[in-house]
């Protein structure tokens, strides 16, 4: 199955951007008559053929499109402080997208190092995991929320969790012990320097349980990795 993403609206004779028509017609080296399937990130799913491959605007022929297609029963929404290091943020969001993450936030914590996120290359990294995982919906990206602002206004979500490797008068429990299936779910991770107990607090006041991700501390990148997987096999 050779999937693309649509950046506008699926028509009946649909023209692939340029970075698109380049990938199907000189990377997949696909051609006339050639079938492929369209998603527009929102959860559709389109199936047409290619009638001009056209490496600058090639252009498909949609005749089909998939009903039922499995989408999974939740929603999954990390908050997580930018590391310092780019490239290490942009690796867990581009293996988050391939697991099933839903929603990304970039928090603003005290103890914050890096809150610049480059959000053009986020986005295309998240395209193009989109479409190597097979996903038919394009997870949502938010560069910057200050942690106190988006802590109080995440009402909707039926679980909301805090992963804290500080002290708690109790040990929390493994996320895995309390995370319960087909439920929408949102976790926060914490900077380098882990969360401030102020920010605990505050979370906590707001309805977030602490929870633990085992053992061993992690970096923050390896922490909410950990977590999506965590939430993607109770999910299973």
């Amino acid at each position: 199955m050779y999937l693309f993403y649509a950046n506008s609206t699926i028509k009946a004779l649909h023209v692939f951007d340029e970075q698109e028509s380049r990938h199907c017609v000189k990377v997949l080296r696909l051609k006339i008559g050639d079938t492929v399937h369209l998603t527009d990130g929102k959860g559709n799913l389109y199936k047409g053929q290619i009638a001009d491959n056209n490496i600058k605007a090639c252009q498909v022929v949609v005749f089909e499109r998939v009903e039922n297609y499995p989408r999974l029963p939740y929603k999954l929404h990390i908050g997580i402080a930018p590391t310092k290091n780019s490239d290490r943020l942009e690796w867990f969001i581009e293996k988050s997208v391939e697991i099933g993450i839903s929603e990304i936030t970039a928090l603003a914590c005290e103890h914050s190092e890096h809150v610049s996120v480059k959000s053009d290359r986020v986005q295309r990294l998240m395209i193009t995991a989109m479409k190597q995982s097979l996903r038919i919906d394009l997870p949502t990206f938010t560069p910057s929320s200050p942690f106190v602002n988006f802590i109080q206004t995440q009402n909707h979500y039926s679980q909301k969790y805090i992963a804290y490797c500080g002290e708690l008068e109790q040990n929390p429990p493994l996320l895995q012990k309390v995370c319960i299936p087909n439920q929408d779910t949102l976790i926060l991770i914490g900077p380098e320097g882990d969360f401030s107990p102020h920010e605990v607090q505050q979370a906590i006041g707001c309805g977030f349980v602490p929870v633990s991700l085992g053992r061993f501390r992690l970096r923050t990148e390896t922490a909410a990795l950990l977590a999506c997987a965590a939430v993607q096999l109770i999910n299973e």
